[in-house]
């Protein structure tokens, strides 16, 4: 059985440590030893996005990343989205407009919405659905899914 490594991440804020054999993705790291459930496992090759997580404030697929690698990062998770007792603006706007279905991929849509809105805050349909590429649901057509991320823009230009 291969040595584990000591990996200290900055997740959501606050500093987490746990043991991670070399090989261990993210994804697995962030599920299994630290108990953060946000991040789905999809594929496992970095095409659905289920796992998107932000490494360093930019989406990252947790499936394609060595635990071990990041040591030091800093990690966003879904579950750092908001508090326990209020939703996130985007968090919002996806539950007003049914921009989710079954939820598998919902949290990988939320924080690529997230970074997405951090860099172009007021965006076109086009840009919303170009930014939505890398993003797999197979439940709602995403047709809610943009108008919730359109809808999500302008309550953060409000608040801002």
């Amino acid at each position: 059985m291969p040595e584990k490594i000591e990996v200290t991440l900055t997740i959501n804020g606050e500093t987490r440590r746990g043991l991670a054999e070399p090989r261990l993705l993210l994804a697995d790291f962030l599920r299994h030893e630290l108990g953060l459930m946000g991040a789905h496992i999809g594929c496992e090759h970095g095409v659905c996005g289920a796992c998107t997580i932000l490494i360093d404030g930019r989406t990252a697929r947790s499936c394609l990343h060595f635990a071990v690698a990041l040591d030091g990062a800093v990690i966003d998770t879904v579950e750092g989205l908001a508090g326990p007792d209020e939703l996130h603006p985007i968090q919002e706007a996806f539950h007003q407009n049914h921009a989710l279905q079954c939820g598998y991929c919902t949290s990988g849509f939320l924080l690529t919405t997230l970074e997405f809105l951090r860099r172009n805050p007021d965006p076109d349909e086009d840009e919303i659905r170009r930014a939505l590429t890398n993003n797999l649901c197979r439940c709602t057509g995403y047709t809610n899914i943009v108008k919730a991320v359109a809808e999500a823009a302008a309550a953060l230009r409000a608040a801002d």
